[in-house]
C-alpha cells in the first residue's frame, strides 16, 4: 500500500488531487498537514485520517512514502526541498518555484534524493494536445511559425475564486503563473526552446495581482507563441492554433474540435480535414506519479519540464514590471 501525505489545502486542486488519489487501487491518503492549521485540521476530519500540525514531524514518519505538495507558491522551495531530503516521492501542482534558482536548488534535492517527482500539466496527457505535438514533429503542418494558445475563464468577474489567488506575495502573480501556466508548458514542449519573451497585463477588476494577461514568446526556432490567459472571460474555450508554412491546425473553439488543413495530410488534397484518428489519452498526471514510484516509467513532466516552466514564468513577470523584452540565456 502507497501510502501519500497531503502537503496543504491552499491551491483550489488540492481536492481534485485527494479524489483522484483515493479512486487509484492501492493508494492511501494517510495524513494532511496544512499552513493553516484549521483549515488542515477540518480537511483531515473529512477525509478521516491523521493530521500533524508540524511539516517535519509528518515527514519523519515512516509510515508515510509520498507527497502531494498544494501549499502557496512562494513555500514550494521549502516544503518540497524538505520532503526530498526526508526521502518522500513529490507530486506537486504549477508551477514549480517563482524563480529559476530556487527551481534549481529543487531540482538539485530531488536528484540527490533519487526519488520519483512529477509536476501536474494535465493538458500535455490530452489527446488533441498530443495530436498537436504530432503535428509539429511529423512537420505535417511544414515549418511552425506561430503558435496560439488561449485558456481563460471567468473567476474573477463571477467571484469564484478564492481570495487568496489574489494574494500577490504568495501565488507570485496572477492569471498568467496560475491558470497562463497550461499554455506556457503547451509551448515549451511544441516549439522547443525560448529566446525572448515579452508581457502585457492589466487587472481588470482592480485586485492586487493582473486578472488579464498576454505574454508572446519568440523561440531559437524563429517559431512565435501568443499566450493568453485571464481571470475576466465568460464563456472563453481552450483554443490552441498551430500556423505553418504548408498549412494550419485549429483545436478547441465553441465545437471543442480538431480541424486541420495541410499539404501532406490527404493525399496532397489541400482541404479543411477532422483526423479519423487521434492519439490516446495519457494517464493523469498523479496516476502517472503512482506507477512511477511502483516501478513503472517515469512519469512524462519531471523536474527538467518544471524548471523551464519557471523559466518562462520569471521571463514574464521580470518583462511585466520592467516594461521590457527579456531574453533567455
Amino acid at each position: 500500500m502507497l501510502k501519500v501525505a497531503l502537503l496543504s489545502k491552499w491551491h483550489v486542486h488540492a481536492t481534485d488531487y485527494a479524489n483522484q488519489l483515493k479512486g487509484i487501487e492501492g493508494v492511501e491518503i494517510a495524513a494532511i498537514w496544512d499552513e493553516d492549521k484549521t483549515r488542515g485540521a477540518e480537511w483531515a476530519n473529512d477525509l478521516g485520517v491523521d493530521f500533524e500540525e508540524s511539516l517535519d514531524a509528518l515527514l519523519a514518519r515512516t509510515d508515510i512514502d509520498a507527497v502531494v505538495v498544494n501549499t502557496p507558491t512562494n513555500m514550494h522551495t521549502e516544503v518540497i526541498i524538505a520532503a526530498a531530503n526526508a526521502g518522500k516521492h513529490i507530486f506537486t501542482e504549477k508551477v514549480l518555484t517563482l524563480t529559476v534558482k530556487e527551481a534549481l536548488e529543487i531540482k538539485e534535492a530531488i536528484e540527490n534524493a533519487k526519488i520519483s517527482f512529477c509536476i501536474s500539466f494535465p493538458h500535455r496527457t490530452f489527446s488533441h494536445n498530443l495530436f498537436a505535438k504530432q503535428v509539429v514533429d511529423e512537420k505535417l503542418i511544414g515549418e511552425v511559425t506561430l503558435l496560439r494558445v488561449r485558456n481563460a475563464h471567468n473567476g474573477a468577474v463571477a467571484n469564484w475564486l478564492p481570495p487568496h489567488f489574489y494574494d500577490a506575495e504568495a501565488c507570485g502573480g496572477g492569471a498568467m503563473i496560475d491558470l497562463g501556466a497550461h499554455p506556457m508548458y503547451l509551448s515549451r514542449w511544441l516549439l522547443g526552446k525560448p529566446k525572448n519573451i515579452t508581457s502585457m497585463f492589466n487587472s481588470f477588476t482592480d485586485r492586487a495581482v493582473e486578472d488579464n494577461a498576454v505574454s508572446v514568446i519568440e523561440f531559437e526556432n524563429k517559431a512565435i507563441a501568443i499566450v493568453e490567459t485571464g481571470f475576466v472571460t465568460s464563456d472563453s474555450p481552450f483554443a490552441l492554433e498551430l500556423y505553418g508554412t504548408e498549412g494550419t491546425l485549429l483545436i478547441g473553439g465553441p465545437e471543442n474540435s480538431t480541424k486541420l488543413i495541410a499539404k501532406n495530410a490527404d493525399h496532397q488534397s489541400k482541404k479543411w480535414i477532422e483526423p479519423e484518428t487521434m492519439p490516446k489519452q495519457l494517464d493523469m498526471p498523479i496516476l502517472q506519479w503512482v506507477k512511477s514510484i511502483n516501478g513503472g516509467p517515469d512519469a512524462l513532466f519531471g523536474i527538467e519540464d518544471a524548471v523551464w516552466l519557471t523559466e518562462l514564468m520569471e521571463g514574464a513577470y521580470t518583462s511585466y514590471r520592467e516594461k521590457r523584452q527579456v531574453t533567455f540565456k
